[in-house]
């Protein structure tokens, strides 16, 4: 019998790219992570029957997509709020209750998906490979389409396998992989670009930006907070259904019902291949507990959208237990 070792050095690496790829047909961290473990649980208890005549990744992919397509049959898609409603123009409306029965869009953390740093990648190309596969626009559309044209599609545009790969890994014939991908592309043009990453700033800038977008939150400056926005800017907060579009709006929005002073203290990160912070809020004991997780999608030097991620349980997949420590000093903002 082949040995745990022999199978973990054939194995292993392919580990963050199988969390990313049974994400983006579960649209949900937690439940990707729980997928792939049960996936090297049977490649382990199967790895003695493995006959070579394909690529220890492909046998993977395999394992995975079809334990994921089995997920999916007991599950229901996960949207955002954009998917399932018009937005609002204005602010004061009333803003719907939190709606914890929808299975919401999780973020996923770029590291976690091992998506490499842009600072320090020997490669700025596999970079931007890597970052496309996972934005949040591309992921949500996908919770658009039914679970086999989901896979189909990941598999042939997202992964570049072949066709005859793809057939092989989904028990279809290849006329019926070619379909199935057909009519898939046709519902993800029919859902809009999902490629509104172009025209991102460079890293230097992104991080001004988000150092200016954590000081306007943290000093409730509203007008500092204009400045970074888009005219068409969107936001969209789960497990609030009511989303709101155009800057006036968002403004409006974050003045009445969000910016408070010392309320908010926020950490950078990346999720989704896109620039994020975590959010933390202050306690009546002055402590700050974790709030939300917040994924910015930037258009040249302005911010297009943002999802607030109303999740407190999404922070620790984020941040390591220090930050939480170090919330509660004056200088938390020195990182």
């Amino acid at each position: 019998m082949a040995s745990l070792a022999e199978f973990d050095t054939l194995a292993a690496g392919f580990r963050p790219e199988l969390l990313a790829h049974c994400y983006r047909l579960l649209g949900s961290i937690h439940d990707a992570e729980d997928l792939v473990q049960e996936t090297y649980l049977r490649a382990w208890r199967g790895f003695e029957n493995f006959e070579g005549r394909s690529s220890v990744r492909r046998w993977l992919y395999a394992i995975a997509t079809r334990a994921c397509l089995t997920a999916l049959e007991s599950r229901a898609r996960r949207p955002l709020p954009s998917g399932l409603g018009a937005p609002s123009d204005d602010h004061r409306i009333r803003v719907g209750a939190w709606d914890t029965t929808v299975p919401w869009l999780q973020p996923a953390p770029d590291a976690r998906l091992g998506i490499p740093d842009a600072t320090t990648a020997a490669d700025p190309a596999a970079v931007v490979t890597a970052r496309a596969g996972v934005r949040l626009a591309f992921v949500a559309a996908l919770q658009l389409l039914p679970a086999r044209q989901r896979a189909v599609l990941t598999l042939r545009d997202v992964l570049a396998f072949r066709t005859t790969e793809v057939a092989e890994i989904l028990d279809m014939t290849a006329a019926a992989v070619d379909s199935a991908l057909r009519r898939a592309r046709t519902r993800m043009a029919a859902a809009g670009p999902v490629q509104d990453d172009l025209g991102e700033p460079d890293e230097q800038a992104v991080r001004a930006l988000l150092d200016d977008y954590v000081a306007a939150f943290e000093t409730s400056d509203p007008a500092a907070l204009v400045t970074l926005l888009r005219a068409d800017v969107e936001l969209e907060m789960p497990p609030i259904p009511t989303w709101f579009t155009g800057r006036p709006a968002v403004i409006g929005f974050f003045t009445a019902r969000v910016l408070r002073p010392d309320t908010w203290r926020m950490h950078p990160t990346r999720a989704n291949g896109q620039p994020a912070l975590t959010v933390y809020r202050r306690t009546p004991t002055s402590h700050y507990t974790p709030y939300c997780v917040q994924v910015l999608t930037l258009i040249g030097p302005h911010i297009s959208r943002i999802t607030s991620f109303n999740d407190p349980s999404l922070v620790p997949a984020f941040d390591p237990p220090s930050i939480a420590e170090q919330l509660q000093s004056p200088h938390f903002r020195e990182f």
